[in-house]
């Protein structure tokens, strides 16, 4: 239920406000006399939207917009006034007041400014905070996807996937990009299954040399070489009776894969220096970001290796398929690094996020990561600006981030200014007429004229 506070000097108007808002059913509604009090009631009621009066003794409306402003106060405002003063109105748009209706109330107008406002905070709100997921009532395992920040409907839908899967014991081969989060998948496969119970061990196959690989993968014994002094457990060992996730597969050479091939055939293993096989019972899960069927065509990967591992597959997007998810995983970001640096730092600028949701990702979510990570650091304000992202990242993206505002994401304001633009060109410049059309008041569409220079007065 949305907060609302309504500050006047007049009683008899706070009265009216209250009862009408009351009537709705819907809102939580606080009423102040004493605008001296305002800041203070403002700075610690946490409302949604306050209902301001302009012309009252001691403390304006003006004053409480400016300490809004000043103190960044998320909070919307609808500015009622008995006065009809253009400049006021340009004044308090300036500072960021959402609507502007002059008295006596017009209720239809008034509900129709708070629901759009509150609209408005509601929509904001899905966007930025990491808190407001997509629905995942339809999933039986939530909590194994609990490391997986989105609030993508592909990616709801990939879990939906995942627990069919990760209740089979088959192998699954995840596609995806760099980045993209194929072991959080794996471990969310892993924890659903029957083996969840049992390690979970996360291999990189592009990370070792041949010679090493064998050796990490299928331990040795004392002797086996020069150096191993020791007998050694390998991967397979380790994850036996669990699940050994195996990320970016193609980059094992062709004797290992043959090697990997009759593990999953024999569900056996030798050790290197050992004739004694040794049974196992792992459950693999292999991720790749190459075209494996391009790799097979070149004589790079196995086609019977292949289609073992790729009894069930899973294709994750890449960050750029789900731009919705950019500002969403920012502010999650922003929020874990200033907790780890101790750092208040309240918002991401328009700027930085116009730039983040225009850029390709070719990192995906990790490369987001260390991006607003990086940025953290470096800023000094209370909120993350363009000089403190990394500088590779603004060279990159410097054309995109430079153009000029047609070609970028548009703020409100200027959808706005372009709306009321084509209405008064409509109406001939009629302002009552248009006012009607857009469902505001006409001072309120004289101070938008003014505030947006559009040059029809």
């Amino acid at each position: 239920m949305a907060k609302i506070l309504v500050v006047d000097d007049n009683q008899a108007v706070l009265n009216f406000l209250r009862i009408i808002l009351l009537q709705k059913k819907k809102y939580k509604v606080e009423t102040l006399q004493d605008s001296t009090k305002a800041c203070e009631v403002i700075n610690n009621g946490n409302f949604d939207l306050l209902i301001l009066d302009m012309d009252m003794p001691q403390v304006t409306g003006l004053d409480i917009l400016k300490h809004i402003v000043s103190n960044k106060i998320p909070i919307k405002t609808v500015v009622l006034t008995g006065v009809e003063d253009i400049d006021l109105a340009i004044s308090a748009m300036k500072l960021g007041t959402y609507d502007y209706m002059l008295k006596p109330i017009d209720e239809e107008v008034l509900f129709k400014a708070i629901d759009s406002a509150l609209l408005e905070i509601e929509l904001h709100k899905k966007e930025m905070d990491p808190a407001h997921h997509l629905s995942l009532d339809g999933l039986k395992f939530k909590e194994a996807f609990s490391n997986i920040i989105t609030n993508d409907e592909k990616m709801i839908k990939i879990f939906h996937i995942v627990e069919k899967f990760a209740q089979t014991d088959n192998s699954v081969l995840i596609w995806g990009e760099s980045g993209s989060g194929k072991e959080l998948i794996a471990e969310a496969i892993h924890k659903i299954s029957s083996r969840r119970d049992k390690k979970f061990v996360a291999v990189n196959a592009g990370a070792f040399a041949q010679e090493l690989f064998s050796s990490e993968f299928f331990g040795y014994e004392k002797g086996a070489f020069t150096g191993a002094s020791h007998d050694k457990t390998g991967f397979l060992e380790e994850a036996n009776g669990g699940t050994l996730f195996l990320d970016e597969i193609g980059e094992l050479t062709l004797p290992i894969q043959v090697k990997l091939l009759r593990v999953l055939q024999e569900e056996e293993f030798y050790r290197l220096g050992s004739t004694r096989n040794i049974k196992v019972d792992v459950r693999i899960i292999a991720a790749t970001n190459k075209n494996l069927f391009e790799e097979i065509k070149k004589g790079n990967f196995r086609k019977d290796l292949f289609f073992r591992l790729n009894i069930n597959s899973i294709n994750l997007p890449p960050l750029r398929e789900r731009k919705g998810d950019i500002a969403f995983l920012s502010n999650y970001f922003l929020r874990k690094f200033c907790g780890k640096y101790r750092k208040h730092i309240i918002k991401i600028t328009d700027s930085v996020m116009n730039c983040l949701k225009t850029y390709s990702f070719p990192g995906n979510v990790r490369e987001l990561m260390n991006i607003i990570n990086s940025a953290i650091i470096v800023e000094s304000a209370n909120e993350l600006r363009k000089k403190s992202l990394p500088g590779y990242f603004l060279e990159n993206n410097n054309a995109i981030c430079q153009l000029d505002e047609d070609f970028m994401p548009r703020s409100l304001n200027d959808i706005e200014k372009d709306h009321i633009s084509k209405v008064l060109e409509f109406t001939n410049n009629n302002k009552t007429k248009a006012a009607e059309i857009l469902g505001i008041s006409r001072v309120n569409l004289i101070a938008k004229i003014k505030k947006y220079n559009l040059g029809h007065l």
